[in-house]
């Protein structure tokens, strides 16, 4: 078994901790490796971060957009006084 330190836990964080380990009857130390275990256990969420965020406001609709179309090559960006692009 491996050792794992954390440190800097905020005080509120480590009463509610303590607190939520003797709820369930454990030490602070098995409750955060239950939390772990728990955490990981979780599949991967699929996708991107793109893909995710379509998915949680697919549910609202969308809004079709008139896009035109792109006639000129994409270029490089200029960053020059007066030059409006």
């Amino acid at each position: 078994m491996s050792t794992l330190t954390i440190r800097n836990i905020e005080p509120a964080i480590k009463d509610k901790l303590r607190m939520v380990a003797a709820s369930h009857g454990r030490s602070m130390e098995e409750e955060v490796r239950t939390i772990l275990r728990n955490a990981l256990a979780q599949p991967a969420a699929p996708g991107g971060l793109g893909s995710r965020i379509h998915a949680r406001f697919a549910a609202l609709g969308g809004v079709d957009l008139d896009l035109p179309a792109r006639t000129d090559a994409a270029g490089a960006a200029t960053f020059e006084a007066g030059d409006a692009a």
